[in-house]
């Protein structure tokens, strides 16, 4: 599986991790919407190169650190994904 498709993979599941997360704090709420809205749009780009910017870095790192202690599924996928994104230079 190329590094482009494990993360589109990544983001799809991510993406239902999301759906299926219970309720959260305010700022978690928050932090959630906003990764969901970033991975629609990641993932809207059918065939296209799959790139983060620098916000979304920034919130998908705000939310590992925030769901670390409570969310520990999520906070794996979330991990894995900045993993993948780093290695990937992105």
């Amino acid at each position: 599986m190329t590094g482009q498709n494990h993360l589109r993979q990544l983001l799809e599941q991510l993406h239902a991790e999301l759906e299926h997360t219970d309720s959260v704090d305010e700022t978690g709420d928050e932090l959630l919407r906003h990764l969901d809205a970033d991975i629609r749009n990641l993932l809207k780009r059918s065939g296209a190169q799959v790139e983060a910017d620098e916000p979304m870095l920034e919130r998908l790192q705000d939310a590992i650190d925030h769901f670390e202690a409570t969310h520990s599924k999520l906070t794996t996928v979330l991990s894995e994904m900045m993993n993948i994104l780093n290695n990937a230079g992105i």
